[in-house]
């Protein structure tokens, strides 16, 4: 028997290869599915089942075109009504896999369809837990994207609150748990950077799982401080369920190279949004007007879905030279299908075609401590609400910036705006919007918080100012 955990930083997504005897089993795999079809052929196996553990928010999974290669059988749990043909399977089923088992456990709060799944080994011993969003290290699966009319969240806390101590807590301690998430997930709000433990170990340190905890306490401490979802979660929940494109199709479709003429006729002819994917310093230096920066290099797509929500939104990218299908394929993960090519050469024939740059000018922590006595400027803070609540400069305001565009109008044009993040990934991101969207007099601070408070020329305080936005 091989588990082995296949573990996607930039999602903070963990999908799982199972393998015993021949037989594979793949539980939430991603869109790119090659490198589950290669590693079964190199062992000689052949992939018998795709688990999902529930439609997916943050990711569209590769159940689809994982099914279509291999004729493995797609699984859901109870509750689950997918558009296409897949096994429902019941509550306590299972299902053979070489010479173990996989119990299906159904464990609704997430979503109502929340399933997990149980490795039992050889001898028949429970071993391995993979928990989708149910069960996270140190956290559980937020109980708020699946609410209806007749389903609130705190009903679904409810749900998730029997299911972890019917169905989960019950299991021996030394049960391995491999869950669907990790750090930097969307899905929970205390994920810690592990990737997996012990079921032991969570019920001592999880809060959610603490054995005195009543009912009433779980469903106001798991509810407790959720910020909203990003706003392409029900798109990729959607697509989840009702189907969607091959990934083929997807990357041939963005794979056109195109020459700076070419690249502008199909800008101006379609209303494409050009996405400059390159490392914010790169950016910041010269780009194509009105083009948004999101680099590749840290969770990039995750920030596409939440800054360019519209999934059918046409994009035209501009990458470090051989870095376009790795961003294709990125794109292709939280549904973003439509990518109609990418400047051939990257941005230097851009910028040796004679057509018409911008820049963003970057300044030192120094020089805004020197200027902050200056009414004509404005401090943005586009950190997340936690990370200001721990430390920011005193009376800065804060926009986080997957709130941006929500709150850009309040944004005054006639001041100079320093834009700071905490390191400068995200304050290009933001810089860049606002840029696009007609705001000349932008300065981002290099190094972001972590050189504005290395300096100690700044008013540095921990409490929760008022001015905060979501």
């Amino acid at each position: 028997m091989k588990i082995e955990q296949i573990y996607t930083g930039c999602l903070a997504q963990g999908a799982y290869y199972i393998e015993s005897e021949g037989e594979v089993a793949i539980v939430d795999p991603l869109r790119d599915v090659k490198p589950y079809v290669e590693q079964a052929a190199k062992a000689g196996a052949t992939i018998k089942y795709v688990l999902e553990t529930h439609f997916h928010a943050d990711f569209v999974s590769g159940h689809l075109d994982l099914a279509r290669q291999t004729g493995a059988m797609i699984v859901y749990g109870p509750l689950a009504r997918p558009d296409f043909g897949a096994h429902m399977a019941t509550d306590g089923e299972e299902l053979p896999l070489g010479s173990v088992k996989i119990r299906v456990l159904h464990t609704p709060g997430h979503t109502m369809e929340s399933t997990s799944y149980l490795l039992l080994d050889e001898t028949g011993k429970e071993t391995a837990l993979f928990s989708g969003d149910t069960l996270f290290i140190g956290d559980v699966g937020r109980p708020d994207l699946a609410q209806k009319a007749d389903l609130t969240m705190d009903d679904l806390a409810g749900y998730l609150y029997e299911s972890l101590r019917t169905k989960i807590m019950t299991l021996p301690d030394d049960v391995i748990v491999y869950p669907g998430h990790g750090a930097g997930s969307a899905c929970g709000k205390n994920m810690r950077k592990e990737t997996t433990d012990t079921l032991g170990n969570q019920k001592r340190f999880n809060y959610a799982l603490r054995a005195s905890m009543s009912k009433a306490a779980f469903i106001r401490e798991v509810t407790d401080g959720l910020l909203a979802p990003p706003k392409y979660f029900p798109r990729n929940v959607a697509l989840n369920k009702q189907g969607y494109e091959s990934i083929d199709t997807v990357l041939k479709r963005g794979a056109q190279a195109l020459s700076p003429d070419a690249f502008e006729a199909i800008a101006n002819e379609t209303g494409a949004l050009i996405l400059d994917t390159r490392p914010a310093d790169f950016f910041r230096q010269g780009f194509i007007p009105n083009s948004i920066n999101i680099g590749l290099n840290g969770q990039f797509a995750p920030w596409v879905g939440t800054l360019i929500p519209d999934v059918k939104q046409k994009l035209l990218l501009v990458c470090e030279p051989g870095q376009e299908q790795e961003a294709l394929t990125r794109l292709a993960r939280v549904g973003h299908d439509q990518v109609l090519g990418f400047l051939a050469g990257g941005f230097s024939t851009w910028a040796t075609s004679s057509k018409e740059s911008d820049t963003i000018l970057s300044v030192s922590a120094e020089s805004l401590a020197n200027r902050m006595a200056d009414k004509e400027l404005a401090i943005i803070d586009v950190r997340k609400p936690g990370e200001y609540a721990a430390e920011h400069i005193a009376g800065v305001r804060n926009i986080p910036l997957e709130y941006l565009n929500d709150h850009m109008a309040e944004l005054p044009k006639n001041k100079v705006l320093f834009i700071h993040c905490a390191g400068g990934y995200r304050s290009m991101m933001a810089a860049s919007i606002l840029r696009a969207r007609g705001y000349e007099k932008l300065l981002d601070v290099a190094g972001g918080f972590d050189a504005i408070k290395k300096t100690g020329l700044f008013d540095i305080t921990d409490s929760v100012c008022p001015t905060t936005l979501k």
